[in-house]
């Protein structure tokens, strides 16, 4: 790389990130463009909502774990649940819409997980509506309203719920319970997936900061089967504020046995709350989850991204389920919901380290598809478990049939045990080993040590697979799923030396059999016939970190320089440049990590909240394999911590220049802070 270039290129961001300093927790959108808009998510690791560009809309709501097969590549698919948060508004008779307001802003803050929009409406009113995902409440959401009139308004508003077009035999009820002190107005739908197989449902009211019996009548409209609505009236003096929310619950059959009362009861809970106590329970659960945080200081440009990473990271999971979050996590239906690699390799290592608790649901997720893995080693001819490329509710492949890496992309096995492993090394929890870790962990030794053909000493090798590098498909002795299977036979071997158990012997062999393949020139070759094709992404590199098969400072940079040049600008995802970032600090060069830092995301932002898509100039945000990625870069590589047998320790790395300190908090089970000045 140009050393001219790479200096100026680092002095513009230096400048424009100084010039125009962002606030390191509010991300704003005062210049929305419809055309050119991609929505942020409000989530809590259950539910997610994806903000819109029209007054009073939502584009989508989606619950993790509710899957059902439609149509979608003959695999199980996310769905839409009911949109439970889309309203509307009249002023004076006239319904507002994009067209007649002005000054349409909206802002993400990230530190409490809120939206909040705000525009004006002539000379009439100004109106501000803020949503939540309750963070402590799974399935509870919330938007708070207040419209401000300029002079003597009326207006009627109304909460309507709509079903998702995929869904079937819709049914829509209204109810009012009436208490001495409460009227509690219940607007509720419920409807079957595609085949059947779940039931989804929702339910929402009206909170009113009136006393009881002055509050407004509320009114119930039936348009047709698939959406309801219920609505008020008010007259708000010329000065005055009107202020009123809606709470609402979404829950499925896949959460609960009976969804619809649940919904409902959820719904009584909420509004009985009230919104003051809903908001400051949400408020104090963010805020718990930020003693764990990433404090970069000289960079604010950067601060901000990074608190974007890690808000998407810890909106798209959660403690206390068995869920684990897809390459999109609860953005919309990209990839089908399913959970890849993605999740275990890229997501969970800077989860793990700053929540462990958020961690174990994810590598629970995996154990309670153990079972499956089994299935489908046996349905391929091996012994152990054989997990899944993509995976959905049941653990099942949910890889549609025209791609290849669902019979072929072994090394996502690896990944799994990869996750146990440091699960444990993490949280040194030897119970959980026992119960959780060594089932995983020895299963999927026992495939390795099934799928490899032994030809001879060095040669136990692992033919015929789609590499990590995906561009390769049916190849031989791939770089990472090689060194991957190694590692896992190695940390099984590991575990069962803890636990006093009599490892097999022969997982040592096969590990120490299976050959990892150089080219001439001595650096590490990618598999048997590469032969300095351009890469989808980042394999070989991968040897150094996680895997540490490759130690050696000098064939690291080796590896790095090789194949930092393979990497087209187009159509690769971000986590390989997270990976250079990483490496390149680890091996003391802050300035060319910062320029992989750079290169890793920002050309993938999309307006207006600076969402990350996939690859660069992609389209499909929020990418939360890329945030895991970076957030690793960060963590690992900036950071210098190391997740070792005996827990978290830290090596040296290099910051860039410009980067006065880096400070990450709250890591690990003893919550320690590790600075890198």
């Amino acid at each position: 790389m140009n050393k001219l270039y790479t200096l100026l290129s680092g002095l513009v961001l230096l400048c424009s990130t100084r010039a125009g300093a962002q606030d390191q927790w509010v991300i704003k959108a005062d210049k929305i463009d419809p055309a050119n808009y991609y929505g942020v998510t409000v989530a809590n690791g259950m539910i997610g909502i994806v903000s819109s560009p029209e007054p009073f809309k939502v584009k989508n709501v989606v619950l993790a774990g509710a899957y059902d097969l439609y149509g979608r590549g003959r695999v199980s698919n996310f769905l839409n649940s009911f949109n439970l948060l889309n309203m509307y508004l009249e002023i004076n008779g006239r319904r507002i819409d994009a067209k007649n307001i002005t000054n349409f802003r909206q802002e993400l803050d990230m530190q409490h997980a809120a939206l909040t929009t705000t525009f004006d409406y002539g000379t009439e009113a100004s109106v501000k509506y803020t949503y939540y995902s309750l963070r402590q409440l799974p399935f509870t959401v919330l938007m708070d309203i207040s419209i401000t009139a300029k002079k003597a308004i009326n207006i009627t508003a109304a909460s309507v719920m709509e079903a998702p077009d995929a869904l079937k035999e819709v049914q829509n009820y209204y109810n009012e319970i009436d208490r001495p002190h409460v009227t509690i107005s219940l607007l509720t739908s419920t409807a079957k997936s595609p085949t059947g197989k779940l039931q989804l449902c929702a339910s929402n009211t009206f909170l009113f900061n009136e006393p009881h019996t002055q509050e407004p009548r509320v009114i119930h409209e039936m348009w047709d089967n698939n959406m309801h609505l219920m609505k008020f009236s008010k007259a708000i003096g010329a000065g005055q504020t009107y202020r009123y929310a809606v709470a609402g619950s979404s829950i499925t059959s896949a959460h609960d046995a009976d969804p619809l009362n649940q919904a409902e009861r959820l719904t009584m809970f909420a509004k009985l709350e009230g919104r003051d106590r809903l908001i400051k329970y949400h408020e104090q659960a963010w805020d718990e989850l930020w003693k764990s945080d990433i404090k970069i200081e000289g960079d604010p440009q950067a601060q901000q991204d990074v608190h974007s990473m890690l808000y998407h990271l810890y909106s798209f999971s959660r403690a206390g389920t068995a869920y684990s979050p897809s390459p999109m996590g609860l953005s919309g239906l990209g990839y089908n919901g399913h959970v890849f690699w993605d999740a275990d390799l890229w997501m969970f290592p800077g989860v793990l380290v700053l929540h462990p608790e958020i961690a174990r649901s994810m590598v629970e997720y995996r154990f309670q598809r153990l079972g499956m893995a089994k299935q489908n080693a046996f349905s391929h001819g091996y012994k152990g478990a054989m997990f899944p490329w993509e995976s959905a509710d049941s653990g099942v492949e949910e890889t549609p049939v025209w791609a290849l890496s669902g019979p072929f992309e072994h090394h996502i096995t690896a990944c799994v045990a990869l996750a146990a492993w440091d699960y444990y090394c993490v949280t040194q929890d030897k119970q959980w080993l026992l119960e959780k870790g060594w089932p995983i962990l020895s299963a999927t030794a026992d495939f390795w040590a099934s799928r490899v053909e032994r030809n001879g000493p060095g040669h136990y090798d692992i033919k015929d697979v789609v590499a990590a590098d995906e561009w390769a498909e049916n190849v031989d002795n791939d770089a990472f799923t090689n060194a991957a299977a190694k590692a896992n036979l190695q940390f099984a071997a590991a575990a069962a030396d803890i636990l006093g158990f009599k490892a097999d012997p022969d997982w040592q062999v096969v590990a120490q059999n299976i050959p990892i393949l150089k080219l001439p020139d001595g650096t590490t070759r990618e598999f048997a016939s590469y032969n300095g094709e351009g890469i989808k992404q980042a394999d070989v590199n991968l040897l150094a970190y996680p895997l540490k098969t490759i130690t050696d400072p000098s064939q690291i940079k080796k590896d790095l320089e090789y194949y930092e040049k393979r990497v087209p600008n187009e159509g690769t995802p971000a986590m390989t440049q997270a990976i250079f970032t990483l490496l390149y600090s680890r091996l003391g060069n802050g300035e060319k990590a910062y320029h992989f830092f750079k290169d890793a995301y920002e050309p993938n932002l999309n307006p207006p909240f600076r969402v990350i898509a996939e690859t660069k100039g992609g389209t499909n945000p929020y990418f939360a394999t890329g945030a895991g990625g970076i957030v690793q870069s960060l963590l690992m590589g900036f950071g210098g911590l190391d997740i070792t047998p005996n827990g978290i320790i830290q090596v040296s790395s290099k910051l860039p220049a410009h980067w006065k300190s880096l400070t990450i908090t709250g890591v690990g089970p003893d919550k320690k802070t590790y600075i890198v000045k």
